[in-house]
């Protein structure tokens, strides 16, 4: 893709950031902090740096005192106030791309804050295993189980949260051991997470989050490769649906990019360009049973995981390498109550 095409997707997103500078999926459509954060990364690549930290400000400003976002909130109105321990954690991810791109220590410091304040929230919701919970209801009760997609997000947050704190002369070591222990249960007990197995990120999620790498990556993902990647369309949001999504297809190439295979994952991305638009945004997906773009939407996170692949693949700006984990720290090799220890 071309400078001029992603300035077009940079400024689709733009376009439907709301004036208090939150980021919906869609016009009209809620913010959820996971999603608000892809978007601000890929407004900073896509040369909008005035959006992206109009974006965080606004994460800053409608934290909550307990460190976390509501699940959904439409025009200021919380309409989901529940926790998603995923969203909460990836602001991490963002201040950490931020700083790889621009070097800004001032924003840094900025931000430090409300990174502390979410990852002490997520550490505090790791269960026994080694797993984060995915969930805290809005009374404060944490749910007694955790996912996998969301949990390799949050081992990655961990990391980039460790390497702000690492930059700013900070110590989190409970991050850094609340990192290892979920690396491990990610690793060896799969099998206590709550089961999505036709789901398309709970099988690379674990690679793009950085707790599977080398060999296992390789044979993880070579293991459903075809259950899941449709030639010259994309990658399938599940198993058992005629159904590619493009955030999907480019989350797949970015794990790739992160194991050394860019070749197979400029393939993947350059398969998905039937889902962009004239004026640069993306359609979410394609039932291709039906020759139907579906949802009818334009989703702004999907132009977001195509302008962070891109910018992986072509190594154009200093956030290129923030998915193959440049520059974290290693997690130590940590066990919860598996038995492993023993």
């Amino acid at each position: 893709m071309s400078t001029g095409e992603i300035r077009r997707s940079g400024g689709a997103i733009a376009r439907v950031q709301a004036s208090d500078g939150s980021i919906p999926w869609f016009p009209g459509g809620h913010t959820d902090a996971w999603d608000h954060v892809e978007n601000a990364m890929a407004l900073l690549v896509a040369g909008e740096r005035a959006a992206a930290e109009r974006a965080y400000a606004w994460l800053a400003l409608t934290q909550r005192d307990d460190g976390s976002w509501p699940m959904k909130v439409v025009d200021g109105a919380i309409v989901d106030p529940i926790t998603d321990a995923n969203m909460v954690a990836y602001i991490a991810v963002g201040v950490w791309h931020h700083w790889r791109v621009t070097g800004d220590e001032a924003f840094v410091l900025r931000s430090w804050p409300t990174v502390e304040r979410a990852l002490d929230r997520v550490v505090a919701m790791q269960l026994p295993f080694g797993g984060i919970a995915w969930a805290a209801g809005a009374d404060g009760r944490i749910a007694d189980s955790a996912l996998v997609t969301g949990s390799s997000s949050i081992h990655h947050a961990l990391l980039c949260g460790a390497a702000l704190a690492q930059l700013l002369g900070h110590s989190r070591p409970t991050w850094l051991s609340a990192a290892g222990r979920l690396g491990h249960a990610l690793r060896v007990h799969e099998d206590r997470f709550d089961p999505r197995e036709r789901y398309s990120m709970d099988w690379y999620y674990p690679v793009l989050g950085g707790a599977v790498r080398g060999a296992d990556a390789a044979r993880r993902i070579a293991g459903r490769w075809e259950d899941f990647v449709v030639p010259d369309l994309g990658v399938r949001c599940v198993s058992d649906r005629p159904w590619v999504t493009g955030a999907e297809t480019c989350e797949l190439a970015l794990s790739l990019h992160a194991i050394g295979d860019d070749r197979t994952a400029i393939d993947l991305v350059e398969s998905m360009q039937h889902l962009r638009d004239a004026d640069g945004s993306y359609w979410t997906g394609y039932v291709f049973a039906d020759g139907l773009r579906w949802p009818a939407e334009c989703s702004t996170w999907t132009a977001a995981a195509v302008i962070l692949a891109v910018d992986a693949l072509s190594e154009t700006t200093g956030g290129a390498g923030v998915f193959r984990g440049d520059g974290l720290p290693d997690a130590p090799e940590e066990y919860g109550d598996c038995g492993c220890a023993a």
